[in-house]
């Protein structure tokens, strides 16, 4: 019998995939730019249980022995979102017994197809468009469905509590109304296959239509069946993601009993304080087409995935047991299919839950394939959005997918929150983990890179390799609110002028725009220089300015100058290099470079 070698096989190179559009609802983001905009600002979106999920009073308890009680009172919810039944062809009477899941799942379908460029009326194959989602078991509906037929025990309960067969009647009826009946679309308003169905059948797609149930690797898992689907030729463009609005009080028993969720309330992720991890809820969908047909058809490519990896844990200590093992069989068989190396990965959105058990798993196998590249140093920024909005379960992969996706499209290297103290091993490992956005510098040597993974449940393992866009152009995304604007002059007359046109405008955008075009024209060659650092958030633009113009009225051109640690002013020729000392001992700390942002 031939033995496996314990090496993964090296399989045909994958054929490059672009996401061309995106769509999401996510705790506090009801869009993708509200997602971005909360990822790079490091919003905390884990908020206390709202009552319209369940009521803390009936099922919360510190005791997490407790039969039928959960000691968790926090997660990630999504906002209310405005439904109008008509517009997807649904009767009003039939919401009810419609699932959450299945209602929005063709919200977000929309929000990605619009995005991608096919939402007013530009026309493509439908038959050769395909929606594949992930999602796990049946959806959220089938539990108060479910409960509804446990009337026989209440009846015979009571019979045995001596209870008059009226009175029992009454109490009986009383319980069932207080769950959604059952109706003719009660059995497909539960199904999770019927996500992808109504979206297929409201938008009219006749390519495959199916689900993926991976656990929380779901998502993911049905990215790489799109991915395939592409690859085969049998489709032209896939609508693919995870949808997961299930965050009642079942799912947080399921977890709480496992147990898995954080006691303190909060997940963080690769933390050396991490207690478990938090539940959310959330739709991510993205638009995919193969990138030579993306190229031609002249699409917006956001990113492009390379390759995506794939394993089972196989036998291990406990279905249920992350196993590193499995991971690294994953991630190496996604960079062998992608045809990169791991040195080149410069940002992976970790699964990282919070869970002291399936970090440190995480952590080892990540760690070990790295290492085996043979680079030196931290070079990999490690993060996972589950800090932020929670483990969104069937989601979970996609809302990590589409947080790496903006990072490549925006440059912009996001944070992971609430991380006081990283993994021991994380000061010696090829991974740093980042509290605060940073700019994601290009190398001349590859594009920017990150990777993405996603575990369920059973052993499922999934890790997608992305590249950034052969065609993307835009800037560093950043939010704009500290602005550095420069004049440079050999007569100081011109700074003047400048810094009267500075006073003139009008809004922060113009600021911008402004202080854009000063940047691009400055030279430090020039005799006369003017720098300002500019807070829109405290800055009193006219006031400032004003300031400006007296202390040249006062200093003239008599040597160099500062104003309120906002406005720099120097002359005379440029020499020699900037060099920045720390002396001491312990004089380094994290983001000291960035003082200056909040002065």
């Amino acid at each position: 019998m031939m033995q496996s070698s314990g090496k993964p096989k090296r399989g045909k190179q994958a054929t490059p995939v672009a996401i061309i559009g995106m769509g999401c609802m996510f705790p506090k983001a009801g869009n993708l730019e509200a997602y971005w905009a909360n990822i790079r600002e490091g919003v905390d979106a884990i908020t206390p249980v709202p009552d319209s999920h369940w009521n803390l009073n009936d099922y919360l308890d510190s005791d997490p022995k407790r039969p039928d009680k959960t000691y968790a009172a926090r997660g990630g919810f999504i906002s209310p979102v405005d439904f109008d039944p008509l517009e997807f062809g649904i009767s009003p009477k039939d919401i009810e017994a419609t699932d959450t899941t299945q209602l929005l799942g063709m919200v977000a379908a929309r929000q990605a197809l619009m995005d991608a460029g096919y939402g007013h009326g530009r026309e493509f194959d439908r038959l050769r468009t395909s929606i594949i989602l992930g999602v796990t078991g049946t959806l959220e509906l089938v539990i108060p469905l479910g409960a509804r037929l446990g009337h026989p025990i209440w009846r015979q309960a009571l019979k045995d509590a001596g209870v008059s067969s009226d009175v029992s009647e009454d109490v009986v009826q009383r319980i069932s109304d207080s769950y959604v009946e059952w109706q003719e679309n009660s059995f497909p308003g539960l199904l999770g296959n019927v996500a992808a169905g109504r979206i297929a059948n409201r938008l009219d797609l006749g390519g495959t239509n199916c689900v993926v149930d991976a656990a929380c690797a779901s998502s993911l898992g049905a990215v790489h069946l799109a991915q395939m689907e592409l690859e085969a030729g049998r489709s032209d463009m896939v609508i693919t993601g995870g949808v997961d609005t299930f965050n009642d009080i079942f799912m947080y028993m399921c977890f709480s009993k496992t147990p898995a969720l954080s006691p303190s309330g909060d997940a963080r992720p690769f933390s050396s304080n991490a207690d478990g991890t938090m539940l959310g809820e959330g739709l991510g969908l993205v638009v995919m087409k193969r990138l030579e047909d993306a190229e031609r058809d002249n699409d917006r490519i956001y990113a492009v995935i390379r390759g995506m990896g794939t394993s089972s844990d196989g036998k291990g200590n406990a279905v249920y047991a992350p196993s590193s093992e499995g991971q690294v069989r994953a991630l190496k068989d996604a960079y062998a299919t992608a045809n990169v190396t791991p040195d080149t990965i410069e940002l992976v959105e970790a699964h990282g839950t919070g869970t002291k058990v399936g970090d440190a798993a995480e952590f080892r196998a990540l760690s070990e394939v790295y290492q085996e590249s043979g680079r030196k140093g931290s070079w990999c920024n490690l993060g996972s959005i589950k800090s932020q909005i929670g483990h969104t379960k069937a989601a979970s992969g996609v809302a990590g997918l589409i947080k790496a996706v903006m990072a490549l499209h925006r440059k912009v290297l996001p944070p992971t929150i609430k991380i006081d103290r990283p993994l021991a091993d994380a000061e010696t490992s090829p991974f740093y983990l980042n509290n605060l956005p940073r700019p994601w510098l290009g190398s001349e040597k590859h594009p920017r890179r990150a990777a993405v993974s996603a575990f369920g449940f059973g052993g499922s393992n999934f890790h997608c390799v992305l590249e950034e866009s052969p065609t993307n152009s835009s800037q560093v995304d950043w939010d704009g609110k500290v602005q550095i604007l420069v004049c440079s002059s050999d007569r100081k007359e011109d700074l003047l002028s400048f810094n009267s046109e500075l006073s003139g405008l009008a809004d922060w955008e113009s600021v911008r725009r402004f202080g854009a075009r000063s940047r691009e024209q400055f030279n430090v060659g020039q005799t006369h220089r003017l720098v300002y650092s500019l807070n829109q958030d405290t800055v009193d633009l006219k006031g400032l300015c004003k300031k400006v113009s007296q202390k040249f009225n006062d200093e003239g051109d008599a040597g160099n100058w500062s104003l309120e640690n906002n406005v720099f002013f120097g002359m005379g020729k440029a020499e020699g290099e900037a060099v920045f000392l720390f002396p001491g001992q312990g004089s380094q700390s994290v983001g000291m470079f960035a003082w200056w942002a909040k002065s």
